[in-house]
C-alpha cells in the first residue's frame, strides 16, 4: 500500500488543490499534514509580531475548517504545532510514507523551510504551483523577465496566456488505517498572542476558512449582484460589499484565484459583462505582478532602495512611527485608517495606499517599518503584494512615475462628507463635514479638554489649497 503525505501550507482548500489532486491520482492512502510553524510566530527586524493576533485567530479557524471538510469526506488532518522539518520526519518515520506532495512557495524565508525538509527527508517531494491566476509554465516569457511595468506585464497575459480549469475538488478520501495521533489545534495563547476581539465597526465580520471564501463568492457575485457594481465602488471605506475582500481569504488559499475568475466567467454569462467584471480580472492579475515580480527579484524587495535601487534619505524615529501606527498624527484620514487597522486586521485598499504615503512621503520614515507593521497587524498579508505596493507608494519599486498622495484632497474625495473618519474617530463625530479632514483650521475651540484630538504632526503647504 503506497502512502503520501499532502503537506498543506497556503492552500487550506480542497479545491483547485494540484497538490491533492496528484496524491489522490498516485496513493492508496493520504495523510494531510499542516505545521503552525514556529518561525512565522517570531519577530520582524523592528520587533513586531511577524503574524498578529487577527491574523492567527483567522489562521486557526481556517485550518479548523479545512480538517471539518477532510472529515467529511473520510479523512482526517494531522496537525502540528513547531518547526515544520521535525514533525514532518517524525510523521515520515511513522507512517513510512513514500512522498510528499505540497505547494511552493516563492520567499526567502518559506523557502528556507523548504530546503530543510528537503535535506533532512529521504523521500522526494513533489512541488505544485497553485498561489497565481497565471501559472508560471504558462506565462509568455520565463519569470526572470517579467516586465518591470505592470501594464506591458499584463497586456503580454492577456494576449498570450490562459488561465487553467480548476482541478476537481475530492468528494471522498480513503481511510487511514495507521493509527496516529492528529494532534489539536493550537489556541490563540499556544502561539504565544492574545486573542483580541474585532471591532463591532468593522467593515466586515470575516471567519476563516474555505466553506467562508465560498459563502462570501456566492454573496458578492450572485446574491448581492455587487460584482456588477465593483469598478465604481471599490475605492470606497465603509461597509461589506464596497470591495469583494476576497484577499482575506486568499492570502493562505482558503481560495484559488482561479475559482475567482471562472466564478468571474460564469457571472459575465448568466448576469451581466461589463467593466467592473473584468476590473476584478485586472486586480487579480495585480495580484500575480507583485508575485512575479517578487520571484524575479527576491529579496531585494526587503532592501530600503527597493528593487527601484533609489537612494533617499530616510530616518527611523520611534516616536513618529508610533503617532502613524496608534492613529494619533492629528490627520483625522490617516488615523481613521490606522485606527480601523488596528481594531480589526483589514483596511481599504484606498486607506492603505494613503497611510503608506504619509509614513514614506510626509514623515519620510523607513518604508520597511510601515510594511512590517502591515506584516503584523494585516489578516490579508501577504509577502509580494504587501512590500510590492509599499516600494510602490514609497518610489522605490518599479513603478516609472513617483507616486504621491495629497492625504487632504484624498479625504475630501473618497470621505466626502466625513461619515469613514468619524466613525472611527468618535472624538470628532460632532465637527462640521467641511473642517472634519483638518480640524486645526475650525473656528470651534478643538484642542480644549472637551475634545481630545492631537494637533497635526505635519502640514505641507500643499495641502491648503485643499482647505
Amino acid at each position: 500500500m503506497k502512502t503520501v503525505i499532502v503537506w498543506f501550507r497556503k492552500d487550506l482548500r480542497l479545491h483547485d488543490n494540484e497538490a491533492l489532486y496528484k496524491a489522490i491520482q498516485s496513493a492508496d492512502q493520504i495523510i494531510p499534514f499542516y505545521c503552525f510553524e514556529e518561525s512565522e510566530y517570531g519577530k520582524t527586524h523592528f520587533g513586531f509580531n511577524k503574524t498578529g493576533s487577527f491574523r492567527a485567530q483567522f489562521n486557526i479557524e481556517s485550518v479548523s475548517q479545512l480538517r471539518e471538510n477532510l472529515l467529511a469526506i473520510g479523512s482526517e488532518l494531522c496537525i502540528r504545532n513547531g518547526k515544520t522539518a521535525d514533525e514532518l520526519l517524525k510523521l515520515v518515520k511513522e507512517t513510512n510514507a513514500e512522498k510528499i506532495y505540497s505547494s511552493k512557495d516563492i520567499h526567502s524565508e518559506e523557502i528556507a523551510i523548504q530546503k530543510e525538509v528537503e535535506e533532512r527527508l529521504a523521500i522526494p517531494i513533489d512541488y505544485s504551483f497553485g498561489a497565481c491566476l497565471y501559472h508560471v509554465n504558462d506565462l509568455p516569457h520565463p519569470y526572470q523577465d517579467t516586465a518591470e511595468v505592470f501594464t506591458s506585464f499584463r497586456k503580454g497575459l492577456e494576449k498570450k496566456a490562459r488561465v487553467r480549469e480548476l482541478y476537481p475538488s475530492p468528494s471522498k478520501l480513503p481511510k487511514v488505517k495507521i493509527d496516529i495521533d492528529w494532534g489539536s489545534l493550537p489556541s490563540i495563547e499556544d502561539l504565544g498572542l492574545k486573542r483580541i476581539p474585532i471591532d463591532s465597526r468593522a467593515a466586515i465580520k470575516a471567519k476563516g476558512g474555505e466553506n467562508e471564501a465560498l459563502k462570501r463568492l456566492d454573496h458578492y457575485f450572485f446574491q448581492s449582484l455587487a460584482l456588477q457594481e465593483y469598478k465604481n465602488r471599490r475605492n470606497g471605506l465603509l461597509g461589506e460589499d464596497y470591495s469583494s475582500k476576497f484577499s482575506l481569504w486568499l492570502w493562505n488559499g482558503c481560495i484559488s484565484p482561479r475559482m475567482i475568475y471562472w466564478k468571474v466567467k460564469e457571472f459575465e454569462k448568466e448576469v451581466k459583462k461589463n467593466q467592473s467584471t473584468y476590473w476584478l480580472i485586472f486586480e487579480l492579475i495585480w495580484r500575480d505582478y507583485f508575485k512575479y515580480i517578487s520571484l524575479k527579484h527576491g529579496n531585494k524587495i526587503f532592501q530600503l532602495e527597493g528593487i527601484g535601487k533609489s537612494e533617499r534619505n530616510w530616518e527611523i524615529d520611534k516616536e513618529r512611527f508610533e503617532k502613524w501606527a496608534n492613529g494619533e498624527t492629528g490627520i483625522p484620514f490617516i488615523d481613521a485608517n490606522m485606527r480601523e487597522l488596528n481594531s480589526t486586521g483589514f483596511m481599504s485598499n484606498r486607506g492603505r495606499q494613503n497611510v503608506a504615503s504619509f509614513l514614506s512621503k510626509e514623515v519620510q520614515l523607513d518604508w520597511r517599518m510601515g510594511a512590517e507593521y502591515f506584516e503584523s497587524m494585516l489578516i490579508d498579508y501577504d509577502v509580494a503584494s504587501n512590500y510590492g505596493n509599499w516600494m510602490y507608494v514609497s518610489g522605490v519599486g518599479n513603478d516609472p512615475r513617483d507616486r504621491y498622495f495629497n492625504i487632504i484632497s484624498q479625504a475630501k474625495r473618497y470621505d466626502a462628507n466625513g461619515e469613514f473618519v468619524k466613525h472611527w474617530l468618535p472624538e470628532l463625530a460632532e465637527m462640521d463635514a467641511s473642517n472634519v479632514h483638518h480640524p486645526w483650521t475650525a473656528n470651534q475651540v478643538l484642542f480644549s479638554n472637551d475634545i481630545s484630538y492631537p494637533k497635526p504632526m505635519v502640514e505641507p503647504d500643499y495641502w491648503k489649497k485643499y482647505y
